[in-house]
């Protein structure tokens, strides 16, 4: 079974400025470049799963998530990084998209999507672990039984200091959590 490093998208591999979902929006954060190239020298597979409530919320549609996910896919691998899949969830019960409002298995901290990661890349959870911004990422990954979750502050306002985090670290960015496991 191969290990994953489970990847939220907005606020660990760019910046999250509200709803992402046009390429000249989109910005790659410091570092998270190396960080990924290193993770898969390390012989992670890289999977991005991403709640993406703008599309149950009519701020854009499933073809401008798809370019933006294309575009940034082609530049990662552009860099080197081959990402093993990219999961999204559409959902959001406060929805005004009638075919995504609604409650579901996938929204963070559910763990549909690392479940469903899991089983079709035959991924092993226990050796793999995630890397998000928000406590349902930390959610998420407890849920799925994932073996390590780490929080990223980034530019996160939201995000918990370290005394009030179920995570097994903190840190101010996916390159510098990167650093961290080099280390251990």
């Amino acid at each position: 079974m191969k290990r994953a490093a489970f990847l939220d998208r907005d606020g660990v591999i760019n910046r999250d400025v509200g709803y992402v979902h046009r390429w000249d929006e989109f910005e790659f954060l410091a570092g998270v470049f190396d960080a990924m190239r290193r993770l898969r020298a390390a012989g992670y597979h890289l999977v991005i799963v991403t709640n993406q409530s703008g599309l149950a919320r009519g701020l854009f549609d499933e073809a401008q998530y798809g370019e933006l996910t294309g575009r940034m896919l082609d530049e990662l691998a552009r860099q080197g990084i081959a990402v093993e899949a990219v999961y999204h969830c559409p959902h959001h019960p406060a929805g005004t998209v009638e075919r995504w409002a609604m409650d579901c298995d996938c929204r963070k901290p559910a763990p549909g999507m690392i479940l469903r990661a899991a089983a079709e890349h035959g991924l092993s959870l226990a050796d793999s672990f995630m890397v998000g911004d928000k406590l349902s990422d930390i959610g998420a990954a407890r849920a799925a039984g994932v073996g390590r979750a780490f929080l990223v502050r980034s530019e996160n306002p939201e995000c918990p200091g370290d005394d009030k985090v179920a995570a097994d670290g903190v840190f101010a960015s996916l390159a510098d959590c990167v650093d961290a496991l080099g280390r251990a």
